[in-house]
Order: structure tokens, then sequence, then C-alpha cells
């Protein structure tokens, strides 16, 4: 198992376990989207399901092509429409040499105007963030000031060093143990004052669509190219639909 597949794998096992979550299989079993490239059809990767009552659901993209030297994993967690806490999401890419991470917890309300939330939720986060900027062995990864926009000011998104990148399951699990406490316990009433389940579900499904939107990620893009258009599709269908 690579470093990037073992970051997301084992993030992904402990969420599972965690919150007793099931996975939902294609008919016949197996990974609800086998992932196939369309140069050739051969088999590159996966797209996994899982479902419990906690949450709404996780989704785990998994894509290798040692062509390519492409080693590419995304989990999203994603909590429930009218929920207010956020969804978990971490990212661990190989590609030409390079190693490559983006960990946020996803908001569900607009942070400007809803203090009490913020704290709660994102405040015990701001230590890790701090500490991991300043580790040597990573620089910023590109990204647009759209992409900023619809994730967390406490997104970590970087690339990194081998030794580095070796670390990273340190505030990968800050973060997820902060996110699962929250699933787990819920929020004091003060951090939800105010937050109405039917708008925090008309939002959520906005944000989605902004964040998941092709002309925002190109990483879209780059999914269609190699599985084609359909299937890239279905794989973001995933993630867009509530």
């Amino acid at each position: 198992m690579s470093l990037a597949s073992d970051l997301c794998t084992t993030t992904l096992d402990r969420i599972v376990s965690r919150l007793d979550l099931r996975e939902r299989e294609a008919e016949g079993g197996g990974p609800l989207i086998p992932l196939v490239s369309q140069a050739d059809s051969s088999p590159v990767g996966s797209a996994r399901v899982f479902t419990g009552d906690a949450l709404s659901r996780v989704v785990y993209v998994g894509l290798a092509v040692p062509a390519f030297q492409l080693d590419s994993h995304m989990l999203f967690a994603l909590t429930r429409p009218e929920s207010a806490i956020p969804h978990f999401t971490v990212d661990s890419v190989y590609a030409g040499g390079n190693y490559a991470f983006h960990l946020d917890l996803i908001p569900r309300v607009d942070l400007a105007v809803n203090l009490a939330h913020m704290d709660a939720a994102f405040g015990p986060l701001t230590d890790t963030h701090a500490r991991v900027r300043e580790w040597e062995g990573l620089s910023h990864a590109q990204i647009s000031p759209r992409q900023y926009a619809v994730m967390s000011p406490w997104m970590l998104v970087h690339r990194a060093t081998a030794e580095a990148f070796a670390g990273v399951s340190d505030p990968v699990g800050t973060y997820l143990e902060h996110w699962l406490s929250m699933v787990e316990r819920g929020l004091a009433p003060e951090a939800c004052e105010g937050l109405e389940p039917a708008a925090l579900a008309e939002r959520d499904a906005r944000h989605r669509a902004v964040l998941f939107n092709p002309d925002v990620d190109p990483v879209w893009g780059r999914v269609a190219r190699l599985l084609g258009d359909k299937t890239c599709e279905r794989v973001r269908e995933l993630l867009v639909r509530p």
C-alpha cells in the first residue's frame, strides 16, 4: 500500500468502524462504481460509498495509474443535509514524483456571522493548522480563490516532500477526532442558535453544487479525460446529491 493510499484508506476505516457504517455495493458485490480507463478499459480504481445512521454518506474515490505516475485518493464524509456539523474531507495524491494533500472541515454555515458556531466547530483546530503550515517540506498548492472561498479558513492544502507527507497522518488524526466527536456528541445549543434545519439543507445543496462544479474545481476535467464523462458524472453525483 502506498503512502497516498494508506492516508485515505486508514482514515476511511476509522470512520466506518467508529460510526458503524455499511458499504453500498454494486449488484453482485464489490465497490459501487468500478473505475476503468476509457483509453484501454483497464481497471484504475473504484468509487466506494458507505452509509449509516450518523451521516448522509461517505464517498471514497481511489485512482492508481502507474503509467502516469498517478496515485490519487479522495474521501468526503458528508453529514446530513439538515445538520450544522461540517463535512470532513481529506485527499492524498502522489503524481509525477511529488506528494500533495488536502485536509479540511467544510463549513455548513456562514462562519462570518456565526461566531459561536465557528469557535466550537473550528476553533479547536487552530493550533494544529498553524503548526502544520510551518512544517519543513511543505509548499502551498496552487488553487484558485474560488476554491479557497468554498472551503474553510482552517483548510490545509499543500504539496509535500516524502518526509513531510509521512507525518500528515498526525494532523489528519487531529481533524478527524474533533469531527468524530462533533458527530457523536453534537454541538452545544449556543453553537447552533438561529440555525434552522430547512435553511441548512438548502444551503448545503447550493454549496455542494458549487463545491463540486467542474468549472470551479479542474480536477473533474482530468477525471473525465481518464474515465469518460459518463463515469465522471456518476461519481460527481454521489457528492452533489443530498
